[in-house]
C-alpha cells in the first residue's frame, strides 16, 4: 500500500463554537487531521498562508466571504515537494462558506492529481460538508473525490476513534 498524505488548513485563535467565540490554542482541524495521521501513518503537511487572516474571528469570516466571492486563491507558504508517491491524499479544513479555504485549493491546484484518491474532512459547527465535495471535484482534475466525513468543530478534538476508524476505511 502506498503512503498517504494528511494535508490541512485549520485555524488557531477565535474560532465559533457553541455558546458563541471561543480562543483555541490548537485548532479542530488540526486535531483531525493528526489522528489521521496517527491512524494510517500518513506523512502530515499543513497549510499555512503567506498573509495571515485577521485574528479576530469576524474580520477573518469577512476575508472569508471576500476570498470565496472572488474565487481568490491566497498565496502559501509551500508545498509538498513530491506528491507522486501518494496514491491517497487527505485533505482536512474548516467549512468556510460552504466549501473548503481558498487556500486549500491554492495548495491542491499546484499539483497534476490525476488518479490521485482525494478523501476530504471537514470541521464544521452545522453545515456539514456544504459544497466542498464537489469543490473538490472541480479543482482535483482528474482525481477520484470520495465522500468526506464532516465532524462538529467543537467535537473534533474528542473524535479520535470516530475519525481514525472512518480514516482507516478510506486509506
Amino acid at each position: 500500500m502506498a503512503k498517504a498524505l494528511v494535508v490541512y488548513y485549520s485555524r488557531k485563535g477565535e474560532n465559533h463554537m457553541p455558546g458563541g467565540v471561543q480562543v483555541l490554542e490548537k485548532g479542530n482541524t488540526e486535531y483531525a487531521a493528526e489522528y489521521i495521521r496517527d491512524a494510517v501513518d500518513a506523512d502530515l503537511f499543513e497549510i499555512d498562508t503567506v498573509k495571515p487572516y485577521a485574528a479576530n474571528y469576524r474580520e477573518c469570516c469577512m476575508e472569508a466571504v471576500a476570498e470565496a466571492k472572488a474565487n481568490a486563491r491566497p498565496q502559501i507558504k509551500g508545498y509538498v515537494e513530491d506528491i507522486t508517491p501518494y496514491d491517497t491524499i487527505f485533505v482536512c479544513f474548516p467549512c468556510w462558506c460552504g466549501t473548503a479555504p481558498m487556500c486549500v485549493f491554492t495548495f491542491l491546484e499546484h499539483y497534476d492529481l490525476t488518479g490521485k484518491k482525494i478523501v476530504p474532512l471537514c470541521t464544521n459547527e452545522g453545515s456539514g460538508m456544504a459544497h466542498s465535495e464537489q469543490d473538490l471535484a472541480q479543482v482535483c482534475k482528474g482525481a477520484r473525490v470520495v465522500p468526506g466525513l464532516s465532524v462538529r468543530g467543537h467535537q473534533a478534538k474528542d473524535s479520535r476513534d470516530t475519525i481514525a476508524a472512518w480514516a482507516k476505511e478510506n486509506a
